[in-house]
């Protein structure tokens, strides 16, 4: 249930409808948004009256129950209004949004060497990208599978962070690394496998940093939705949602199923700001670019690259790697099919390059 203030109401007279509203097993939660102020009741609501809430004081607008079973990360719960997940980086603040500029996401499977991971972060930056993604800690199917240098990966990316200014998003597999992780990245990646590890969502939930959530390989739109809500719910209101392919009975042609539909389906559903991963939905490089543009043109927040140096070398996930000079032509595609639909871009090389070749002779002194 939300109750939908009216524009101009003091914080003393909001405050005084909260303390109205508490009572032991209901949460209030108030929410400044661009146009109103809206208060979310959170928990036992079967014996309120919508009609009795009204006359708590003039300055109630409506009274609205929300149906869905994800109440904060639902739609309703902002009374329409898209919310905005603001990252602070060495750059400058970065959004996400539905009415923020695309945000370009891009780095390998996993962060290797010091030197792979610094050099290839300058090569982004000059790229456009303003975030690089690093897996410190992978999940792998195979235990035999390289699976990260762990802390001394995280070590490297906070020195690619500090050289280059850009933001950086890695992955938490186990709540015990969740403090070492937060220290050192922008965002915090709960991965596709994790996407129900509930106590994992609760403790990811507690910390101040946002929270880009994965959805599961076999999870529906709902279930993805409900483990947000466990985030939500645990205090972090800064989720980033990211579609990155779904299973299905089709593994011969591509790695998973790229649901580009889902987002209009989220975008009547949720609040939350919307990321597509189309490198590991596809699995090959070579689809990669197409179904990035289709991600614009459907409306995605942001997208999730996956560029390595030596894709043929990469130690994890190769195949739907890009270079870096493919992923430079790629950005300037994007950059015309955000035009096109009107989308505005942020970038973090501002076009300092005029063709590959001299984006090329950079990339090869980085």
């Amino acid at each position: 249930m939300i109750i939908v203030v009216k524009n101009g109401t003091s914080a003393k007279e909001i405050e005084r409808i909260n303390q109205e509203l508490s009572r032991p097993n209901l949460k209030t939660e108030t929410s400044q948004g661009k146009h109103k102020v809206i208060i979310g009741l959170v928990g036992d609501t079967k014996d309120l009256n919508p009609e009795q809430i009204q006359t708590i004081s003039p300055c109630v607008e409506t009274v609205l129950e929300i149906k869905k079973p994800f109440k904060r990360a639902s739609l309703e719960f902002r009374h329409g209004e898209y919310s905005e997940v603001v990252v602070p980086t060495p750059n400058g603040d970065i959004a996400f949004g539905k009415n923020a500029p695309l945000v370009n996401v891009a780095g390998p499977c996993s962060v290797e060497s010091e030197s792979m991971i610094v050099n290839t972060a300058f090569q982004l930056k000059a790229a456009g990208a303003q975030f690089l993604r690093g897996g410190a800690f992978k999940p792998r199917t195979s235990p035999y599978a390289f699976q990260g240098h762990a802390e001394l990966a995280l070590q490297w990316l906070a020195t690619a962070r500090q050289k280059t200014g850009l933001g950086i998003i890695t992955e938490v597999m186990d709540a015990a690394d969740l403090d070492a992780i937060a220290d050192v990245a922008d965002v915090v990646q709960v991965g596709a496998r994790n996407m129900q590890n509930f106590s994992l969502l609760k403790k990811v939930g507690a910390i101040k940093k946002p929270v880009l959530l994965k959805r599961g390989m076999s999870a529906s739109i709902q279930e993805w939705l409900m483990s947000a809500e466990y985030i939500l719910a645990a205090g972090n209101p800064n989720v980033i949602l990211c579609e990155r392919g779904i299973r299905t009975f089709d593994q011969q042609y591509t790695r998973n199923t790229f649901d580009i539909s889902v987002i209009p389906v989220l975008r009547e559903l949720t609040h939350l700001p919307i990321m597509l991963d189309p490198s590991h939905a596809t699995g090959k490089s070579q689809y990669v670019a197409p179904m990035a543009l289709s991600a614009i043109a459907a409306g995605t927040d942001s997208l999730m690259i996956e560029v390595h140096p030596n894709p043929a070398k990469a130690l994890s996930d190769g195949p739907q790697s890009l270079t870096p000079e493919q992923f430079y032509l790629l950005t300037e595609e994007m950059k015309v099919m955000a035009m096109a639909v009107g989308r505005p871009w942020q970038s973090s090389s501002q076009g300092i390059f005029c063709n590959l070749s001299h984006y090329q002779q950079f990339a090869a002194i980085a």
